[in-house]
């Protein structure tokens, strides 16, 4: 899987790259057709922090966004989702090949 992390508004260190990209491990083991994972973080004035993710799959594209006081959080509601999607679309492959 190859990934990509970008930020806006926001400085990426290197604790929260490595952060982003353990969480990101936990979907492979549901779906090993991700093909790349793009993950923007960033800070919104008036919002909070922001981390929303693209997966791109074989067929299709996910994704999601979250938003939350502390970015870590919002970056582990966000893989949450994502982990849920990628259920849903992995069930729906296959009740079409039974």
């Amino acid at each position: 899987m190859q990934l990509t992390i970008s930020g806006h508004h926001v400085d990426l260190t290197e604790a929260l790259e490595t952060y982003v990209k353990e969480k990101l491990q936990r979907l492979a083991r549901h779906s090993d057709g991700i093909i790349q994972a793009n993950v923007i973080l960033s800070v919104e004035q008036k919002i909070g922090h922001k981390a929303e993710a693209i997966l791109h799959i074989k067929g299709t594209e996910i994704f999601a966004e979250q938003i939350h006081d502390d970015m870590y959080a919002a970056i582990d509601t966000l893989v949450d989702k994502l982990d849920r999607q990628l259920l849903k679309h992995k069930e729906k492959q296959l009740k079409r090949r039974a």
